[in-house]
Formats: C-alpha cells, sequence, structure tokens
C-alpha cells in the first residue's frame, strides 16, 4: 500500500476537492482506496457522506464511528489504539471519517512528541496512532492507495500525518499567499524528518511498529488556473513561473537555481482548470464532476466538458501512480 497526504501551509485552493476526485479516479481505474480525512474541519467527510449518514455517525456522543473512535482509548489513558470503523462508498472506495473533536487530540500530540525524547513508550503509541491505524486498516482490507487529507497548518496533527506518509502531493494556487505557504511547507518537513530520526531511535518498544517518516515529495499540482485563449492571464503567469524554482529549493532543498518553465517541470504534476458551474452541479449530485450524466444535468456543452474532466483527472492520476513507483 501507498499513503499518500495531499499538504500545504496555505487553504483555499481547492485541495480537499482534489483528494476527493483523486480518489473517485482511482476507485474507478480498479485501484483498492482508502481515504482518511485528518482535517479537524471534516469536509472531505461531508463530501462523500449525504447528511442522513451524517447524522448517524455525528448524533452519537459517545461512540462516533469516526477516527475519534479508533484513538479514544488512547485519549482516555485506558488502552491502545482501536479498529478504524470504515464507510464504503463503492467496491473500490473506502472512508474513514473525520471529527471535528480531533482538534483536541492536538495537545496531547504536541505534549507527546516532545516525551519521545524521554523514551517514554505511551508518547511513541500516541504520536505513531495515526500511522498504525492506517496500517492496520490496510493490513485487514488489502487497500492500494490510502489517501489523507489533512488542513492548512503545520500544527502537530499535520506532523504526525506526515511522518505516516510514504509520498506528499503539494496543492497550490498561483499566488503570493500559496508559494509562501509552500517555503514554510518545505522548512516544516526538513525540520519534521530530522526530529522524527532523533526521536525513532529512542524508541524502548521492539514491537512497536513504527513510521519511519521518510514521506517523498513527488510534485505539485496547480489548482484553478484561469485560461485566456489556451494560455494562462498574465496574472496567474506572474506567479505561476515561480513555482518550479521555489518548489525545488524550499521542498526538494535543490540549490540548483537553473530556470525551470511550469508547463515542462518534471514535478508538476498537473494543471486543474476551475471548472465553474460544473462543480456545483457535482456538489448538487454527489459526485465527482467527471462522473455527472445527463440525468444530473450534464447535457450539450456541459456533457463535453464533463468528459474532458474525466481526461483531465485520469491524466493526473496516471502522473501519479508512476512517481509513486
Amino acid at each position: 500500500m501507498k499513503t499518500i497526504i495531499f499538504f500545504n501551509n496555505k487553504g483555499g485552493v481547492g485541495k480537499t476537492t482534489l483528494v476527493y476526485h483523486f480518489a473517485y479516479m482511482l476507485s474507478e481505474l480498479g485501484y483498492k482506496t482508502l481515504a482518511v480525512d485528518l482535517d479537524p474541519q471534516a469536509n472531505l467527510t461531508t463530501m462523500f457522506l449525504d447528511e442522513d449518514r451524517l447524522i448517524k455517525i455525528y448524533e452519537n456522543e459517545d461512540t462516533r464511528q469516526t477516527i475519534l473512535n479508533s484513538i479514544k482509548p488512547l485519549t482516555k489513558g485506558i488502552g491502545d489504539i482501536s479498529e478504524a470503523i470504515i464507510e464504503t462508498i463503492n467496491d473500490n472506495l473506502y472512508l474513514i471519517p473525520g471529527d471535528l473533536e480531533l482538534s483536541i487530540f492536538e495537545d496531547r500530540l504536541s505534549d507527546n512528541w516532545n516525551k519521545c525524547l524521554n523514551k517514554d513508550e505511551l508518547a511513541f503509541r500516541i504520536t505513531s496512532s495515526f500511522y498504525r491505524i492506517i496500517q492496520n486498516a490496510a493490513f485487514t482490507h488489502h487497500f492500494d492507495y490510502t489517501l489523507i487529507d489533512v488542513g492548512p497548518n503545520l500544527g502537530a496533527i499535520n506532523r504526525a500525518t506526515f511522518i505516516s506518509a510514504d509520498y506528499i502531493v503539494v496543492p497550490m494556487a498561483a499566488d503570493l499567499f500559496s508559494l509562501q505557504g509552500l517555503k514554510n511547507l518545505g522548512s516544516a518537513i526538513s525540520r519534521w524528518k530530522e526530529e522524527w530520526n532523533d526521536r525513532y531511535s529512542r524508541n524502548p518498544e521492539p514491537e512497536l511498529k513504527l513510521p519511519k517518516g521518510s514521506a517523498k515529495p513527488i510534485g505539485y499540482i496547480v489548482m484553478q488556473h484561469v485560461a485566456t485563449e489556451g494560455k494562462p492571464v498574465f496574472a496567474y503567469k506572474k506567479w505561476a513561473d515561480k513555482i518550479p524554482l521555489i518548489f525545488r529549493k524550499s521542498v526538494l532543498v535543490d540549490n540548483n537555481t537553473e530556470s525551470v518553465n511550469l508547463e515542462g517541470d518534471q514535478y508538476c504534476i498537473a494543471l486543474i482548470k476551475h471548472y465553474r458551474s460544473l462543480m456545483a452541479m457535482a456538489q448538487e449530485a454527489r459526485k465527482p464532476i467527471f462522473l455527472l450524466k445527463p440525468a444530473d444535468g450534464a447535457i450539450g456543452a456541459h456533457f463535453n466538458a464533463v468528459k474532458e474532466v474525466y481526461k483531465d483527472f485520469n491524466k493526473l492520476t496516471d502522473n501519479i501512480i508512476k512517481k509513486c513507483l
């Protein structure tokens, strides 16, 4: 199984929508896929599940069938992780729902990150909880891919998620703050790798399976670019041209200053357009854009656009699969 985290320090770029569509496309191509919602806002969960199912999950305060249920024994100090409760979306697609109360776990993760330095076994169990929940689920259900959605911050939840992943994909927009977020992300993952390597060597329990913390950045996806006659508009191009160099210097820690064109950059996984009205149509139908049918309102030009979206995400998915080999 390959575990991919979609992560940037800048929000509002369409990250969760990307994860949702990528997960569906993997399932369309026959890959058994698990989506894990580790963003306390739980937006990915609300995209996958209808309101009736959400009410059934969240109305029970004591035994909510979310990621929170799996870490509850740890948060209460009464045991280790429990088996994840997994929602079936279709034959190849599954979800571990998120939970707003996951934010309460942030302080516990932060405290125990430091306690790992003292060879505290419980601290290692808490810090590695997301990793072990995902690995146990993969062992039971034989997933090909796990996709993790996280919030746009550099907090303890995202740090614990980062060390659990094999690969990092960076969704971003071509603007000033996305580029700053890219720089912040690069410095954070370098620091987290170094700190986890130190902690990993202090694990007092040889039987406890820990993540290696060696997630590999495989590239970035530029979201919602606007084109005029097939060419990006000036404001977009101004910032887009800076992405390849900043990604190399900040995330890959490659000090080669050679200029690289965005469209020709090997680390540019895809340029995803703004699909405008199709997105609203997809949300109403509760399905990804590329699975919209005439019965959903995708007729005429819209139906042709749906076919183009399918091609876009098929190509994006193929690019990521190749980079994960």
